[in-house]
């Protein structure tokens, strides 16, 4: 029995020659089933590996189905056997995985086909690159606009509280200083003015709207009651005559209250959002300011150099805003000053005018006024709204 199984391990020896590669049927065999599984790719569970000169056919079918893992799996031990290095293999191993020679390697690898196209990923990935590269560069611009925003609120910040403590220097205009100061005053004041305007009008319409209900009342008392019909009549008709003329200085209060409103809420406003915009800019003038100086009294090395030069660059760009913006509140001021003159003395000349031919009961004096101001009154009797109460 020993002879017999020494005789059935000689059958299972692989013959090697002297350059270390063996030309059996058993490598052709193997060689061609490693071209099929390199080129069409099966399942390894789906087909059986075939190998003859192990002592039988049936000792050379390897059932697949017991084989986990990738399709081909380098073996080092074979490897070694096949090199004549290592020991004789059992037939048992043959499960473990195929290790496919140098030549039948070479062949499988120069054979076209097993590389993909390189002109169809370059086309797939060009616009995805492309639109890598748009989403960094607007990420880089939004990062730079924040670290510029940062610094800059880090300075104005710094140098406002240096002021409130009286640690810091303020650059200050003192005329212009005192013309903002008056501005704001005088804006408050006729802010009460309007407010109280727009008070006299809502109580006058009130009174204008009893009066006519009240010569409604007396014209139909005059009709029903004979023996007061006289004295019911001239009531009703000095009514009516009290609403008409109330009507008239209604429409001269409303367009002086529309007037002053423009003239509050529009121009005086928008010279303070001037103002506002030079009081910034002279904060960020003085924060850069600040800083120069700052580093311009530090060590003078070669990278505090370089610092100093952007300083002064940033300096001068201040120093330019602040200057133009100085300039426009300058110029805003002055022609607000003549525009509020020339606004005010042509409204306070009708209103006085048409109170006081409003109570003095002179008609023709109220209704003159209106037309000296280019002042249209709303239609007897109409209901869509006059120009001057939609403003």
């Amino acid at each position: 029995m020993t002879d017999s199984i020494l005789s059935k391990a000689a059958t299972m020896e692989i013959p090697i020659n002297s350059n270390g590669d063996s030309r059996t049927a058993e490598d052709d065999s193997l060689e061609q089933d490693l071209q099929q599984v390199m080129v069409s790719g099966p399942n390894l569970n789906e087909t059986n590996i075939v190998s003859g000169g192990y002592g039988g056919a049936a000792e050379g079918i390897i059932p697949t189905s017991s084989i986990k893992g990738p399709a081909i799996r380098f073996n080092p031990e074979y490897f070694d056997r096949r090199c004549g290095n290592g020991p004789k293999p059992d037939i048992r191993s043959k499960s473990r995985g195929i290790a496919p020679s140098h030549s039948a390697t070479s062949r499988i690898a120069n054979q076209p086909g097993h590389y993909p196209a390189p002109s169809m990923h370059h086309s797939n990935s060009n616009p995805s690159m492309m639109s890598e590269e748009a989403t960094r560069g607007v990420a880089v611009e939004k990062f730079d606009t924040m670290k510029k925003w940062s610094i800059n609120t880090y300075k104005c910040t710094k140098q406002m509280f240096s002021e409130r403590f009286g640690r810091g220097t303020k650059t200050v205009d003192l005329e212009l200083e005192a013309q903002i100061d008056v501005l704001r005053e005088t804006k408050i004041k006729y802010e009460r003015i309007l407010r109280l305007a727009h008070e006299l009008t809502n109580h006058f319409y009130n009174m204008v709207q009893t009066q006519q209900a009240l010569g409604d009342t007396f014209a139909d008392l005059s009709q029903k009651s004979p023996e007061l019909q006289d004295e019911f009549g001239y009531n009703a008709e000095t009514q009516r005559l009290l609403c008409k003329n109330g009507e008239t200085l209604l429409g001269a209060i409303n367009f002086f209250v529309s007037s002053i409103n423009t003239l509050v809420n529009k121009t005086m406003e928008d010279t303070l959002m001037t103002i506002k915009m030079y009081e910034n800019a002279r904060l960020e003038f003085d924060a850069y300011r600040t800083d120069l100086e700052e580093l311009s009294v530090g060590p003078q090395d070669a990278a505090a150099m370089v610092r100093i030069e952007i300083a002064q660059q940033q300096y001068q760009i201040q120093k330019d805003k602040y200057e133009r913006l100085h300039s426009d509140v300058s110029i805003k001021l002055k022609f607000l000053e003549e525009n509020k003159v020339k606004v005010m003395h042509k409204q306070l000349l009708l209103f006085h005018n048409a109170i006081s031919a409003y109570f003095a009961g002179n008609q023709q004096q109220l209704e003159q006024a209106l037309r000296q101001f280019n002042v249209k009154l709303k239609p007897s009797g109409s209901d869509k709204p006059s120009w001057l109460e939609e403003q």
